[in-house]
């Protein structure tokens, strides 16, 4: 299967009387993603099923990749966690997925799709960044095909 595994875009920064989960993208991270979301056209990227964690910047980010859904999309609370098994089982059934998510957590994900668990990544997870991964999704099934920081997809367009 082909993952991509999605950093949510720039959102707003903590603040007092803000919780975490109403922290919604900025209008500079809305343009920055979209912009992302055509490169991934420009490459060809569509996906059946897009799951993204309850947290608002996420399904805002998700919205945004609207293009590229041939297929569901699912909110899920296993994307504002620590990975789980149950998040990996999530994945079963398709051709192509997508996840977006928040740090540490999707480089922790990457981690165990591609490693072990005790394993790091060797790149920083910037917002609105895709790591693109193929084979199966169980710990150390997958292999990374590329991984496209912002400044690279926004280039594609």
């Amino acid at each position: 299967m082909e993952l991509y595994l999605v950093r949510h875009a720039i959102a707003e920064p903590g603040a007092a009387g803000l919780s975490d989960e109403r922290r919604a993208l900025t209008a500079h991270g809305r343009e920055r993603f979209a912009r992302c979301v055509a490169g991934l056209q420009r490459l060809g990227i569509s996906v059946e099923r897009l799951l993204h964690s309850p947290l608002l910047r996420a399904v805002e980010t998700a919205e945004l990749m609207a293009p590229l859904l041939e297929g569901e999309s699912i909110v899920t609370t296993l994307l504002a966690e620590a990975p789980s098994l149950g998040l990996l089982r999530q994945f079963a059934g398709v051709a192509s997925a997508a996840a977006v998510g928040h740090e540490p957590w999707m480089t922790e994900l990457v981690n165990r799709l591609l490693f072990d668990e005790q394993a790091s990544a060797p790149f920083v997870f910037k917002k609105g960044a895709v790591a693109w991964l193929r084979g199966e999704p169980v710990p150390g099934g997958m292999q990374l095909v590329a991984f496209l920081p912002p400044r690279v997809l926004v280039e594609l367009t």
